[in-house]
């Protein structure tokens, strides 16, 4: 059964189909990727799986539960969480605080009064800290950071939340191409943790990074399947000029 399962899915916004029927599956620890023009419906589908946008017609499950009609903070707590393409950690608190809020999130009222719960939060804030390159800045605020250790931050934030599925909305934009090479090897390890559905427009970066990709062109799908499919895809490379 796949961790993530969507059938025929649907929205329209008045006289525009943003998605037309789109079907996607996606399965335990497995990076897939939406691939397309902008306009193409890939930030609707992402809004849609999370809950910020409703569909008109289709169905959404996930983990077994058809989550269609859930809200965004009942998928939260089901392990499904989203990050945005625009940044939105907190750049007056510091870098420890901005994870540190999202680990509390998931603890009882109850159990943050105990000071060894504060001390086990301390310890995955900073495993979290460490994964992404942030734990030398710590106690700096946020703001000081550069525009991708922020996406990295943002992204640390998301996985505090401890989702089963994390969906990232185009993650490296504004990034340098070093930049975009580092989070391309900081995602892979959360492999071990959970699902990745992610929305690109660096060809090259969400290639190297996931098992699978899709393509959507005026809110349907073109093609999907394994990154070596799409890249020999006579269809896709017909309208998107992909590198073989």
């Amino acid at each position: 059964m796949p961790l993530l399962e969507v059938r025929g899915l649907i929205k329209v916004f008045g006289r525009l189909v943003a998605l037309g029927g789109v079907d996607l599956a996606i399965g335990e620890n497995e990076f897939h990727g939406l691939i397309g023009p902008n306009g193409s419906g890939k930030s609707t589908l992402m809004k849609c799986v999370a809950g910020a946008e409703v569909p008109t017609a289709g169905t959404i499950r996930f983990a077994g539960q058809d989550i269609t009609a859930a809200t965004p903070a009942k998928r939260a707590r089901s392990g499904l969480t989203l990050k945005f393409q625009i940044t939105s950690v907190f750049p007056g608190l510091t870098v420890y605080d901005n994870v540190l809020l999202a680990v509390q999130a998931r603890s009882s009222t109850a159990g943050l009064v105990f000071s060894r719960t504060r001390v086990a939060l301390h310890d995955r804030v900073m495993r979290l800290l460490e994964r992404f390159q942030l734990a030398q800045r710590c106690a700096e605020r946020a703001a000081a950071l550069s525009h991708g250790q922020q996406q990295w931050l943002e992204i640390a934030v998301a996985l505090a939340c401890q989702p089963r599925l994390l969906l990232l909305d185009e993650p490296t934009a504004g990034m340098s191409l070093e930049e975009r090479r580092i989070t391309g090897e900081l995602l892979m390890p959360i492999k071990r943790d959970c699902s990745l559905l992610i929305v690109e427009h660096d060809l090259d970066f969400i290639r190297n990074i996931c098992d699978f990709l899709t393509v959507l062109d005026h809110g349907n799908i073109i093609d999907s399947g394994t990154v070596s499919h799409i890249q020999n895809s006579r269809k896709v490379r017909e309208v998107y000029h992909i590198r073989a």
